[in-house]
């Protein structure tokens, strides 16, 4: 017997489960929030260990031998996000969760966006990419100008 979750997923295209992770993302970094304001550690470290999770995924099915620019643009936000959420958790701060939240929000916007371009001209797709005006902006702190490494192995 399945979740309502599962159930509901059963029917979803690549791009409605690519925003439902992007979803689960936002709640384990609200937990994570949640840990902060309660003072504990171990819930903030177990919700941040499941956003990253959720991030490696993302990036480790990335498709870069068909996805060009924009897969190399995806990528490049997995790194910066995957810092940003690292940073956030070792210091604890709901500011810098909130600030992550804001970032992955907008990229699941975009890739709402996509879900109901694809519903209303659903023109096959080989490869899932972020169109190219949908380039994500990096701000202070991201991975590309922290020296963070742009790519990983999960």
């Amino acid at each position: 017997m399945g979740s309502y979750r599962e159930h509901v997923l059963d029917g979803a295209s690549a791009v409605d489960l690519v925003v439902a992770l992007y979803d689960g993302i936002i709640r384990f970094l609200y937990a994570a929030i949640a840990a902060v304001e309660r003072g504990n550690a171990e819930e903030r470290r177990a919700a941040v260990k499941r956003a990253l999770d959720i991030i490696i995924h993302l990036q480790a099915r990335l498709r870069m031998d068909v996805g060009g620019r924009p897969a190399q643009a995806l990528s490049e936000f997995y790194a910066s996000i995957f810092a940003q959420i690292l940073q956030a958790s070792q210091s604890a701060s709901q500011s810098k969760f909130e600030h992550a939240i804001g970032c992955v929000r907008n990229v699941r916007d975009a890739w709402r966006q996509v879900a109901q371009d694809v519903d209303s001209n659903p023109a096959p797709a080989k490869v899932i990419a972020m169109p190219s005006r949908l380039q994500p902006e990096f701000g202070s702190g991201s991975a590309m100008e922290s020296g963070a490494p742009s790519h990983w192995t999960a």
